[in-house]
């Protein structure tokens, strides 16, 4: 599932910054969101943002967890933040979508019950239901609206689409990635990158440590002079306003006034969150 073929749900808001993702974990932190669907594509360092916010005080259900394995820890880990990471299937299965519509209620206090398989619960010292506080996050990289369970599930909470520029996603490379040649060779190329991703980095630098071509690793869209112009213009505050970046697009090439905005409008409409 490429970014670009990511289903965006009805009434998700698309953010493309980590600031503004970031904003939204913090409400999340501070007790006004209840409940937070964040879906994007892999390697945007989603979890690791929201680990960075959350840090220790969260209850984190990954990988193959059942709806029944969910229901044992979510007990275990009553009142506490959940985030339900990287289980793309879990809101597909009927048990598990309807103990996440218990679990996403929009009380503070909500029962989540469990009515079948009374011998292992018994077995694990866990009742057939309990009260909790616990607010959710889910974390996927796709998210469909199946039914109309999944439906009331979204209409519970806010749902995000994370869909960070080129730009974003190198700012927040910069943070930990230390080898500044790659950094630098991302920089120049960072408008032929269609699908930025943060494992981009990691696999060019295992391939420079093996003596290898790492910049194969990135598959570039064809050089387009004009956008790389733009994108040099934009990021050079030297220029105090939109009409002397433009003046400097046709100085150099570029084309006429038109053409420089053109351009501008296209990254404002891939940059804008959609409302």
């Amino acid at each position: 599932m490429t970014r670009q073929q990511i289903t965006r749900p009805a009434g998700a808001i698309t953010i493309s910054t980590y600031q503004r993702l970031e904003e939204y974990v913090a409400a999340f932190a501070n007790g006004h969101i209840n409940l937070l669907i964040l879906v994007g594509s892999a390697g945007l360092a989603k979890s690791r943002t929201v680990r960075g916010v959350l840090r220790d005080d969260a209850c984190w259900l990954e990988g193959n967890a059942t709806a029944f394995g969910m229901y044992l820890a979510l007990y275990r880990n009553r009142d506490r933040f959940v985030v339900i990471d990287d289980v793309d299937s879990l809101y597909s299965d009927k048990h598990g979508i309807r103990l996440l519509k218990c679990l996403c209620q929009t009380e503070d206090q909500k029962t989540v019950a469990w009515h079948s398989a009374a011998r292992s619960l018994e077995k694990s010292g866990v009742p057939r239901e309990f009260v909790t506080a616990s607010r959710v996050i889910i974390i996927a990289n796709d998210w469909r609206t199946l039914n109309r369970n999944v439906a009331a599930l979204q209409d519970r909470g806010h749902v995000l689409v994370f869909r960070p520029t080129a730009e974003a996603v190198h700012a927040k490379a910069g943070e930990f990635f230390r080898d500044a040649e790659i950094l630098r060779w991302f920089s120049t190329n960072l408008h032929r990158i269609p699908e930025p991703s943060l494992r981009l980095y990691l696999r060019a630098a295992e391939l420079r440590r093996a003596g290898m071509d790492w910049t194969s690793v990135v598959p570039l869209a064809p050089e387009n002079h004009r956008k790389r112009l733009v994108l040099e213009l934009r990021a050079d505050r030297s220029f105090a306003t939109e009409e002397a970046r433009a003046r400097e697009f046709a100085r150099r090439g570029g084309g006429c006034r038109a053409t420089y905005f053109n351009y501008r409008r296209r990254f404002r409409e891939q940059t804008t969150p959609a409302l």
